[in-house]
């Protein structure tokens, strides 16, 4: 793998309306927020349809979770073809794939294990389309631009999750089940005709994304596992990664327990969802905030702070508080998360030229694989000391790695 470029440098503050001007990012913000609306949709009715097929909440849960994990093992052993094949076809064939997946789930009564083995195949190839769509947004957004890019990109899933997650309820009651299924499957197929049409063809040896090297190192599994190996190797990339993967795991864990949390203190019924649904509130506004507002150099400098700042609200649950203070202090996790805008420049100058896509790939596999993880950790933990205490020692968690982040940021 061969290092980029000199990094772009400066304090000068990109504006959103920048950013949404580049029509190739445009596109392909555009339709990974609906793929993401189209994602939550689909999960959300295939877990109503394998709870009315089994009774079993277990199988349920399974249902919800079964793409977070796959996706590590299909960034180890692909993940370098999201840098080796064209990614104008490898996007379009993601989302061709997804939709293909919800139409089968729809019109084909298969067994439960069968129907979960569909999800899970798909989601290990989802890092090597969302790898190559990341690629190409560092390729055309550049310096503090790319960060806002990235924050856009955030704002959108947040805001897509809880629209699809309320469009699933809603085409469940109105629909059916299987119908529901289908408005994923049509989402789905929008969006790859959308890039397999509108996505502009790259110059030769960008658009099929190989350098020299890429090509001449073995097939897939193996470039892959070298890259994987490459990527974790280096001490910088390292931190990197897991300076975006530890706090929001910490705090995903704290998230699979406000339901266990609500129940025990007997709130009213439906306030579940609105605790919830607190968290990518706070997301939305603490991203938006930070792009809007800050330069660079202070977002950069403010990431120990932000990440405190996910971690000590969740404290406070272990006083139990009422439904207010409760959303309140969700509100002000969610915001923390806009720490991560200022690591994306850092992250995006220690990556290999050739090696982006998988790079990309895998910080979004191994973040979705350590959610999975949090909750079941933190779940168990609450069995023992109580939902409100394991809450508030997933923050503790979450606001430690802020000294270990501040530790290795001050080194020389």
């Amino acid at each position: 793998m061969t290092t980029t470029a000199e990094p772009v440098q400066g304090d000068h503050r990109a504006t959103y309306r920048e950013v949404l001007a580049e029509p190739r990012f445009r596109l392909l913000f555009t339709t990974r927020t609906v793929a993401i609306t189209a994602d939550s949709l689909r999960i959300t009715t295939f877990s109503v349809l394998v709870f009315t097929a089994t009774g079993s909440a277990l199988f349920s849960a399974l249902a919800f979770g079964i793409s977070f994990l796959p996706q590590l093992f299909g960034s180890l052993l692909l993940g370098s073809l999201a840098d080796r094949l064209p990614p104008r076809a490898l996007i379009a064939c993601g989302y061709g794939l997804e939709c293909a997946a919800a139409v089968l789930l729809a019109l084909v009564q298969m067994p439960i294990a069968a129907s979960l083995c569909v999800v899970a195949l798909i989601a290990l190839a989802t890092p090597l389309f969302s790898g190559a769509s990341s690629r190409l947004v560092a390729r055309w957004l550049k310096g503090d631009a790319y960060v806002l890019g990235r924050s856009l990109n955030n704002m959108a899933s947040s805001g897509a999750q809880l629209f699809g997650l309320a469009l699933g309820g809603a085409a469940v009651a109105v629909l059916g089940v299987h119908r529901a299924l289908a408005v994923s499957a049509a989402l789905y197929l929008g969006c790859a005709l959308a890039v397999r049409l509108r996505l502009p063809r790259l110059e030769p040896g960008v658009s099929d994304g190989t350098s020299g090297s890429a090509r001449g190192d073995g097939g897939a599994v193996r470039a892959s596992l070298r890259g994987t190996g490459l990527l974790l190797r280096g001490r910088t990339v390292r931190r990197l990664m897991l300076a975006q993967w530890l706090p929001s795991a910490f705090v995903a864990g704290a998230e699979g327990l406000i339901v266990a949390y609500a129940g025990g203190r007997h709130f009213a019924p439906g306030w579940y969802a609105v605790l919830m649904g607190c968290l990518p509130v706070g997301m939305l506004i603490g991203d938006l905030l930070a792009g809007r507002l800050l330069r660079p150099s202070t977002r950069e400098r403010l990431v120990v702070p932000l990440v405190v700042l996910m971690g000590l609200p969740l404290i406070g649950f272990a006083a139990e508080p009422g439904v207010g203070v409760s959303c309140a202090l969700l509100l002000l996790t969610g915001s923390g998360f806009a720490y991560g805008l200022g690591l994306q420049r850092a992250f995006l100058d220690a990556l290999p030229q050739d090696g982006q896509g998988q790079a990309f790939g895998l910080l979004g596999s191994g973040n979705m694989t350590l959610q999975g993880i949090g909750p079941v950790c933190f779940g168990s933990v609450a069995e023992g000391i109580g939902t409100g205490g394991a809450i508030a020692l997933a923050g503790g968690a979450a606001a430690l790695t802020a000294g270990w982040i501040l530790r290795w940021r001050q080194a020389p």
